[in-house]
């Protein structure tokens, strides 16, 4: 079962997950890292371009998911460098010290609160988030064109796309697209019908909404949604 909730860190989810069976618990792309626990382990998700789906794990997962672009500061690392890969956070950070945080998310009263905790010390020694970011992701979160979103935060498209590699893992147009699923998804589990939910989210007609549904989260959109076929 699925469950979350706010963190004390601001624009972050708190979450934790037990898969009753190996391949449930589908994970879409939302331009997101998440720092995670499983198992006694810490581990890094980074930002997805295509649903991810557990391969063969089951037992008890916790997480902290950051606001998109927030995650690269408190980590060390670019986004880019772990698109579409988990990897242990020792891979990232000294064992030693891995070690020791791990100690600590494993002794707090549960792994997620021991998470939150880690990620709030992380944030306390590291430099505030770059608003231009949160700008960024408003705006094409929003609908706005890449080269509309480029010039009003006067950054210019080759300056945009560097940005958002190094922040969320990939260019703007990527995660406009993946914001633009979101929007659709929202609207669609509000009872929106598809053909409005198309148009209001921004898509050309119900077939674009019908194949950027598939290539992004891998089913059509009434199985996404519970709906049957």
């Amino acid at each position: 079962m699925y469950e979350e909730r706010a963190s004390r860190l601001p624009g972050a989810v708190v979450w934790t997950n037990t898969p009753t069976r190996p391949g449930a618990g589908r994970v879409l792309p939302d331009g997101c890292m998440d720092l995670l626990w499983h198992d006694g382990r810490l581990m890094v998700a980074g930002p997805d371009t295509r649903a991810y789906l557990p391969d063969g794990v089951t037992g008890p997962w916790a997480g902290i998911r950051f606001y998109p672009g927030t995650a690269p500061a408190l980590l060390g690392v670019p986004a880019h460098e772990l698109r579409d890969r988990r990897v242990e956070l020792a891979d990232l950070w000294p064992a030693a010290q891995v070690r020791r945080l791990s100690g600590r998310v494993n002794a707090a009263p549960d792994p997620a609160s021991g998470l939150e905790e880690l990620a709030l010390r992380q944030a306390a020694g590291a430099e505030p988030p770059d608003p231009l970011l949160r700008q960024i992701v408003t705006a094409l979160g929003a609908g706005r064109p890449v080269a509309a979103t480029a010039d009003e935060l006067g950054l210019g498209a080759r300056r945009l796309h560097r940005r958002s590699l190094s922040a969320f893992g990939y260019g703007p147009k990527t995660l406009a697209r993946i914001l633009r699923l979101h929007r659709a998804l929202s609207l669609a589990r509000a009872g929106v019908p598809f053909a409005e939910t198309a148009a209001r989210a921004g898509y050309a007609d119900q077939a674009h909404l019908a194949r950027d549904v598939r290539e992004l989260a891998g089913l059509p959109l009434g199985e996404l949604l519970g709906r049957g076929g």
